[in-house]
């Protein structure tokens, strides 16, 4: 027996089991696919669009693009709609989907696929078959017509409202109910407990929430061409008329650039809202 143990030990070779592991899969080769992805589609396009940005038609390195974006009457007022429109659908977004979140957390709605049914599965549908039957809805009831900007504040909250529910739908139904519980305990009232426990809590959802409502909607022109009946030009409408009618890609990448800076502002503000240290305190 111990001269079988002893041949036993001699043939365990770690050199050799060694160099056969390095020829395994191992989990950083998962990154492969996803990193050429993000280099193909995500940093080349986005170096294109800086380098026409800052160079004119023939190649030729220039700020004249970002200098006429900001001299122009015309752009600037049409960014100005744009951010105001955005800011209305997504405070109207706010409103409508956090009293409908908090009731489907609160209740038996969210079993048997009702959450699925209301609010997922309409976003399957294309949102420009969606955008057109809302406006022939709006038609037929009489709605639709009395001011242009109002028809296009109510076909982006109709197309964009699921983006706000489901964040904070999903942020509510996993509280922990023991700050409520406690919330209660300690002498609150149901409106203190929502105010100092519940929405703090919740804010979360809401910056995840306003960073998918508010910059869809500065850009998606179908639907200001929808429901605006094609007067209401928004900022992705300038820049896909720069690209495709006018092919000055130029300028239209230095809207781009600017539209780019916009977004990432907006998710450093809501950023502020996404708090570890938030227990709903001071009761």
């Amino acid at each position: 027996m111990r001269n079988e143990k002893v041949i036993s030990k001699q043939e365990y070779r770690p050199e050799v089991i060694s160099k056969k592991s390095a020829f395994r899969f191992s989990r950083s080769s998962l990154c492969i696919p996803y990193g050429l992805f993000l280099a193909l589609f995500v940093v080349l396009p986005l170096l294109l669009i800086v380098f026409y940005a800052f160079t004119d038609q023939s190649g030729a390195i220039s700020f004249d693009n970002f200098i006429r974006f900001f001299t122009s009457a015309t752009t600037l007022t049409t960014v100005i709609i744009s951010i105001l429109i955005a800011l209305a659908t997504t405070v109207i977004c706010i409103i409508l989907a956090y009293p409908v979140a908090y009731i489907l957390a609160r209740s038996n709605l969210n079993k048997g696929g009702t959450l699925l049914m209301l609010f997922i599965m309409p976003m399957w549908i294309n949102f420009v078959l969606r955008a057109m039957a809302m406006k022939d809805l709006l038609t037929l009831i009489g709605v639709f017509g009395f001011n242009n900007y109002v028809n296009v504040v109510i076909g982006m909250v109709y197309d964009y409202l699921p983006f706000m529910v489901l964040p904070i739908y999903t942020v509510l139904i996993k509280m922990d109910k023991s700050y409520i519980e406690a919330s209660m305990d300690l002498g609150a009232n149901p409106v203190r407990t929502f105010t100092k426990v519940t929405f703090p809590l919740s804010m979360p959802g809401i910056a995840s929430g306003i960073t998918m409502v508010f910059m869809p909607t500065m850009t998606c022109y179908v639907i200001s061409d929808t429901f605006g009946n094609g007067l209401i030009t928004i900022i992705g409408k300038l820049i896909d008329e720069q690209f495709t009618t006018f092919q000055n890609w130029n300028f239209g990448s230095a809207m781009a650039m600017v539209l780019l800076v916009i977004m990432l502002v907006s998710m450093w503000v809501t950023g502020g809202f996404k708090s570890d240290d938030a227990r709903g305190t001071n009761l």
